[in-house]
């Protein structure tokens, strides 16, 4: 493991976070960040994005990690979290969750800690709606690894490991394999995606030591063969989605907001009917207003596009936008409605359009960030 820049800790609150706090919507004079993860051995890579001249300026980058993929930010502000397949020692099979301060004027990361993720093959992290624990979830060995938040925003030992079990019916299901958790608004339940085994397993949060229980409906099953794998939930907290890697749909869910339970009530294909190539659906997530639902396309390399009927929580297709790059793994959603930022992994690129806030749709702009091989992307506010 590379030698990594340790700096003085301190607790960060003045910030407009993407999975949290303050008023996105506010016009400010305050920079705008963008976090980009990546396949690559280039590492984690910081931008600044302007706004008015839509232009992105790369101010870090941090190749300490190798392939720092997925990431999330703390809710009250101040802290970056990361997993990366790389282990904390050279003879550790397992993967890392890094934690990382952030400056409240710049946006750069200093460096925490590092934590195993208690399992292999890390490919996602939420953090808790409280800031008080983080969840990974383990692709390859089918598990979800619990960590507490300490006040400094360092990352505590693992309080709670869950292995998943079974299988499914398509070739890539031999075995559990966690994609993603979302937790609800209020973090007493947490959703668990398992491509592996066709299944959003809910969990009940004790709130104050951050293990697991099953929930009092202890899951959803999606269709054999379908692959659940990123999840969100509506702003109302009525309704929730599920991308499904494997069929390239979207299944529809209504939420019992006491048990957390979901009952399916509709289910979506992400492609054209003429499409006979091979694809994956990938990342899915919600306009600011409720209003949309998008989700990513690998091989048709597009975003769908639907609204959301906002009594029943039902969709309607509104269109398709292809991402200008190969293999769109991941996207965001600017915070305060304008644009949408898809990175390509297979082309090397953060892409962002224009939205239309009246009917969804998205407009390329011309506008795009050089990032390596780019699988997620997360956007931060400054005061």
């Amino acid at each position: 493991m590379g030698k990594f820049i340790s700096g003085t800790i301190s607790f960060l609150i003045a910030m407009v976070l993407q999975t949290g706090c303050g008023n996105p919507e506010t016009e400010g004079g305050g920079k705008e960040i963008i976090y980009a993860g990546t396949f690559s051995e280039e590492g984690l890579i910081v931008l600044e994005f302007n706004r008015a001249e839509r232009s992105f300026t790369e101010i870090q980058r941090i190749s300490d990690i190798e392939a720092p993929n997925f990431q999330a930010l703390h809710p009250a502000g101040g802290f970056l979290y990361s997993v990366s397949s790389q282990g904390v020692s050279e003879d550790d099979n397992y993967g890392s969750i890094a934690a990382y301060r952030i400056d409240p004027e710049t946006g750069k990361l200093t460096f925490l800690n590092i934590r195993s993720a208690e399992g292999r093959g890390p490919c996602h992290i939420s953090i808790d709606p409280d800031g008080r624990f983080a969840y990974v979830s383990n692709y390859s060995s089918g598990n979800i690894s619990v960590y507490p938040i300490r006040e400094d925003g360092s990352l505590g030992e693992a309080v709670d490991v869950v292995q998943h079990e079974g299988s499914s019916v398509h070739s890539r299901q031999g075995g559990p394999h966690m994609h993603s958790i979302i937790p609800s608004e209020d973090g007493r339940f947490i959703y668990a995606s398992d491509l592996g085994i066709d299944k959003v397993k809910i969990y009940e949060v004790d709130r104050q030591s951050g293990v697991l229980s099953p929930a009092e409906t202890p899951y959803v099953e999606n269709v054999a063969g379908s692959g659940p794998r990123h999840f969100t939930i509506h702003p109302n907290g009525d309704y929730a989605y599920s991308v499904e890697e494997l069929s390239s749909t979207v299944a529809v869910f209504s939420v019992d907001r006491q048990t957390g339970a979901l009952e399916q009530r509709q289910r979506i294909n992400m492609l054209p009917d003429d499409f006979d190539g091979n694809n994956s659906a990938a990342d899915i997530h919600i306009s600011p207003d409720g209003r949309f639902l998008y989700a990513t396309n690998r091989g048709h390399d597009s975003l769908a596009i639907y609204s959301i009927d906002e009594t029943s929580g039902e969709l309607t297709f509104v269109n398709r936008e292809h991402t200008r790059g190969g293999h769109p793994r991941n996207f965001a959603i600017d915070q305060r409605g304008d644009f949408l930022f898809a990175a390509n992994r297979d082309d090397d690129n953060i892409v962002m359009f224009e939205r239309n806030r009246d009917t969804g749709e998205l407009m390329y702009t011309g506008s795009e960030a050089v990032v390596p091989r780019v699988v997620c992307v997360t956007q931060l506010f400054l005061d």
